[in-house]
């Protein structure tokens, strides 16, 4: 029997089509192999000298140290860590721009109408480190942990609760303290976590939740009374502090971390080649002792981990930042 032509001509197609195929995964494999043949850029989307910024600038040496590259780190700040986003979001997916954000990249979609990009344009490629938040008070405040602030709270007018601005972790930890509660906490936003933590000490507000990294030191000056840290687990350079859950409040959990996104369409080898250096680097004796005096714990983990983790933050916190009715400043 003849072959009619024109299925000559469907089984021609699909055999190039198919070739084509092998030949474009055989392409992106041989660039995965070869990768990273020149330097790497991080961009951190806040300014130098921040927690984040401090983390990167940690894990970036020890990577470049994993993939025998040098990693940049470039600071982007601008519109609450968007500006730096936007502008990973629409790089090149070649594996060499990654993105070095905080809570932000998740919580900054629940309180802007707009957003320059869609957020699967970021993927998820490795999680640093968690900065667990820590509820301070003036070190002469008759506040001596967190059920004594919650019953303060609850006595008029209430308690002033500085913030790094509408969104921060510090709000989310003040609006997870407010919900289903009679306490009177009045939010005070600052333009920046340091200028919050500033305002307790200087008693302009009456307390605030920030980074361990960023307030260890001011406790350890004897200037902040910590009253609870707000992860899930103690913090291992505070560990006499307990936790809110320790303290009977076991929906305030949460905590500043930091993790790696890559753009939209970088390949999966390069992905899994990042994540495995990002978590070989987070368990190395010599940036483990870098971090944690500073009450920074490094996580590390695999893709699937981190994904999950993103994942449960944005079911968890959703509701509070529709219940709080938060919106962009």
């Amino acid at each position: 029997m003849r072959t009619s032509p024109f299925l000559t001509s469907m089984k021609h197609s699909i055999s190039r089509f198919a070739t084509a195929v092998l030949l474009g995964a055989a392409a992106v494999s041989s660039f995965a192999d070869t990768w990273p043949s020149k330097p790497i850029r991080f961009v951190v989307p806040f300014g130098p000298g921040g927690a984040n910024d401090l983390v990167a600038r940690a894990v970036a040496e020890s990577v470049s140290k994993q993939l025998g590259q040098p990693i940049i780190v470039e600071n982007k700040p601008g519109a609450g860590s968007v500006l730096g986003a936007d502008i990973v979001a629409k790089s090149a997916p070649d594996g060499y721009t990654f993105l070095t954000p905080a809570a932000g990249v998740v919580t900054n979609a629940m309180i802007r109408p707009k957003m320059p990009y869609k957020e699967d344009d970021l993927v998820p490629v490795a999680m640093l480190t968690v900065s667990p938040s820590v509820i301070v008070v003036p070190v002469d405040s008759p506040i001596k942990d967190l059920k004594g602030f919650m019953a303060a709270a609850k006595v008029a007018p209430g308690l002033n609760f500085s913030t790094a601005g509408t969104g921060s972790t510090p709000h989310f930890v003040a609006e997870m303290l407010k919900l289903k509660s009679m306490a009177k906490i009045q939010v005070v936003p600052y333009k920046s976590g340091s200028e919050g933590m500033v305002a307790v000490i200087g008693k302009q507000v009456d307390a605030t939740s920030e980074s361990s990294a960023i307030v260890l030191p001011q406790i350890k000056g004897g200037k902040l009374r910590a009253i609870a840290s707000t992860w899930s687990r103690r913090i291992a350079a505070l560990p006499d502090l307990p936790t809110a859950q320790e303290q009977g409040f076991p929906n305030v959990v949460i905590g500043h971390w930091s993790g790696v996104f890559a753009p939209k369409g970088t390949p999966v080898e390069i992905l899994d080649k990042m994540n495995r250096a990002v978590d070989a680097a987070l368990k190395s004796s010599e940036l483990r002792a870098r971090l944690i005096p500073q009450g920074i714990d490094p996580i590390g983990g695999t893709r699937e981990e981190f994904v999950k983790f993103i994942a449960s933050e944005k079911a968890r916190l959703g509701p509070i930042a529709k219940a709080a009715d938060m919106k962009e400043d």
